[in-house]
């Protein structure tokens, strides 16, 4: 597992608070909206972390079973006390244990990213779902149409100008082209019935807050211990989030790409 796919130590409490509001929770409701309209009887969460939108699923879904996994074990068992209406168990996307056709809606939300084999893990879905199932995924638009991770990466380079870190770019932001999202469905076996592009509002307490969420609570933390003590430098990008967003709460959209698809 590399350090971009790992969560020790506080990261989960900081991710959930800081980046949940900020990010991710907008997109859980949107895609558990989506899920109820399908009427699941089972569904499978991938990549589901800190299990966000598995709370939005259980709430949407009341009496539907919701099996939620994620690669990194420390972050399913945080995720299984703090999210416990849905089964929770480690799994890896591209090679998962379940029977052929076991579920009859998979969901990720800004997990297809980090799978170093996208086709393998769409053809994963795929086996796992019964004919006629449907996948429903969010991956992250490019960087610059969300100022939130826009903001960060110029604090990023305001105070890292000589090694600034590529990872937001590179890895959440990093998988906005459409024409690669199909190509890579398709190559799963899976179909594209739509791709929307979504922006919806984020909210955070500070800009500090966010700061610390990116670089204490996310991957990121691990490409900034190598350029120095975490400590000061969370601290300086905090000031610096506060100059470019401002002080007080903020509230700002964030756009992602929707993708709905189905097994033959």
């Amino acid at each position: 597992m590399s350090s971009e796919t790992s969560w020790v130590e506080t990261m989960p409490d900081l991710y959930d608070a800081h980046l949940g509001p900020a990010l991710f929770e907008p997109f859980g409701l949107h895609l558990a909206a989506l899920a109820a309209a399908l009427s699941p009887r089972n569904v499978l969460e991938l990549a589901a972390g800190t299990g966000i939108t598995t709370r939005a699923l259980v709430a949407a879904l009341p009496g539907v079973e919701v099996t939620a996994t994620d690669l990194n074990a420390p972050m399913v068992a945080w995720a299984a006390e703090h999210v416990p209406g849905a089964t929770w168990q480690v799994a890896d996307a591209q090679r998962l244990t379940f029977p052929d056709g076991a579920f009859d809606l998979v969901v990720c939300a800004f997990g297809v990213m980090f799978f170093p084999d996208r086709p393998a893990a769409f053809a994963e879905a795929a086996r796992v779902l019964a004919p006629g199932g449907t996948m429903l995924f969010a991956v992250w638009d490019v960087v610059e149409a969300s100022p939130f991770p826009t903001a960060m990466m110029g604090s990023l380079h305001a105070v890292l100008p000589d090694d600034t870190p590529s990872f937001i770019v590179r890895v959440p932001h990093g998988y906005h082209s459409v024409e690669q999202i199909r190509a890579d469905v398709t190559a799963g076996g899976l179909v594209v019935d739509a791709l929307e592009h979504v922006a919806l509002p984020g909210r955070t307490c500070s800009a500090r807050a966010l700061a610390e969420g990116f670089g204490l609570g996310s991957p990121l933390r691990f490409a900034l211990a190598e350029r120095g003590p975490l400590e000061p430098l969370v601290a300086a990008l905090g000031e610096e989030m506060t100059r470019r967003l401002g002080d007080g709460p903020l509230e700002a959209d964030n756009a992602a790409i929707v993708v709905t698809t189905h097994r033959p």
